[in-house]
């Protein structure tokens, strides 16, 4: 099979490039170091030709409601355009698990967006929802930062490794179109007031975690950032150990 990975550099993208060509697959690179740009939409059409599969795991740092979802609709429109014209049977994206229920997140009003052209689209589509990232959880930290202090609520995270996410990935691109959501998370749940005290610990980052009422990470309740019904659980646990009054057994 031939697959184009749009945001292929990244993180998540090298990784599953690296995966699918290691099971013997053809694999081009999408970002505008290969001269193809999803924003503009500048060499999207050549990029896809021969391709299978297109698996969306592009990022944006926009954290505006407005431009989050002209960026990840935007995007995703422009892909869907140059799929349909070039012939590819599946697209595949990587989205977040709960963007719909902490909608007071700008980020992640984009997500759902952009979730919604895949599903308005005439693509057949998999839609792969992860939690958060462990290597994540310090930039949390930083956000919650005011005065020097971590203002952190009671919110639940159930982290995922970037290697689950990856392995996800790579089997639902190689497997037929789902025409609906797969969600991943880790195999813990933690508190995130625990959770930031302890990698900061660990860290020896001197910061002080103080527990606070209200919504943080734009989630209203505790639950909304982990999976409510059937999901998938990844294998790799978090690295820094957590409390056990903090952890639940997901």
């Amino acid at each position: 099979m031939r697959f184009l990975i749009i945001g292929g550099s990244g993180q998540v993208g090298s990784r599953l490039t690296s995966r699918l060509r290691e099971l013997g697959h053809e694999v081009a690179v999408g970002s505008r170091d290969t001269g193809v740009d999803a924003v503009t939409g500048e060499g999207l059409g050549d990029a896809m030709i021969g391709a299978d599969v297109v698996v969306d795991v592009l990022n944006t740092g926009e954290m505006d409601a407005a431009a989050a979802t002209a960026f990840f609709r935007g995007t995703t429109e422009r892909l869907l355009a140059a799929e349909h014209s070039t012939g590819v049977r599946h697209h595949v994206l990587l989205s977040i698990v709960g963007a719909d229920r902490a909608r007071a997140n700008g980020y992640y009003v984009g997500k759902v967006a952009q979730e919604e052209a895949v599903r308005d689209g005439d693509i057949p589509f998999t839609i792969v929802r992860a939690t958060q990232f462990h290597h994540f959880v310090p930039t949390i930290a930083d956000w919650l930062t005011f005065d020097g202090t971590v203002r952190a609520g009671e919110l639940l995270l159930q982290l995922v490794d970037v290697d689950d996410v990856v392995d996800l990935l790579a089997e639902v691109a190689l497997g037929a179109p789902m025409g609906d959501t797969v969600d991943l998370a880790g195999p813990e749940r933690f508190r995130l007031d625990d959770l930031l005290r302890a990698t900061l610990a660990a860290a020896s980052d001197e910061r002080i975690v103080r527990s606070v009422e209200g919504s943080v990470l734009g989630a209203d309740a505790a639950d909304s950032l982990v999976p409510l019904g059937s999901h998938r659980t990844g294998t790799r646990r978090y690295p820094v150990p957590v409390p056990s009054g903090g952890e639940h057994t997901a």
